[in-house]
């Protein structure tokens, strides 16, 4: 990827709607394994009263986001539009850059493009649970 315009920086206030479209729309697109009312921007929002979130930027548009929660070193969410630019690597690459510790994250069991991203990445799996009946797994890069 060409990442010369593009720029990974902390999101602004005035952007967090922004980044909970984005967060909706590829989850719709992405998670079809779920009913895509069940991805609500609100959701993101909460997460991101806590959480640190970056964004990638090419110009004024907003191509990408990582969700930080810093206290556990937690990737908790990782969303791309324009899938296969490398994107989501420099996200993933800046937040391992700004976590003091190994970076952790749960990726569905039913991901299995984003469990494929992860271990090229140099993350491995060490746990597998559910919540509210969905499978995850646990990776840990570092």
């Amino acid at each position: 990827m060409d990442d010369a315009g593009l720029i990974v920086r902390r999101a602004r206030p005035d952007e967090l709607a922004a980044c909970a479209e984005l967060y909706v729309r590829v989850l719709r697109e992405t998670f079809t394994w779920t009913p895509p009312e069940r991805h609500q921007a609100a959701d993101f929002l909460r997460a991101a009263r806590v959480e640190e979130v970056y964004v990638a930027a090419e110009g004024d548009r907003i191509v990408g986001l990582a969700a930080f929660y810093r206290p556990q070193n937690f990737l908790h969410s990782l969303y791309v539009d324009d899938r296969g630019r490398g994107v989501g690597k420099v996200l993933l690459d800046h937040i391992s850059a700004v976590a003091d510790g190994p970076v952790s994250l749960k990726c569905q069991a039913a991901n299995l493009k984003a469990q494929d991203f992860y271990r090229r990445e140099g993350f491995h799996c060490t746990e597998a649970g559910a919540d509210n009946g969905v499978a995850w797994l646990r990776f840990v890069r570092g």
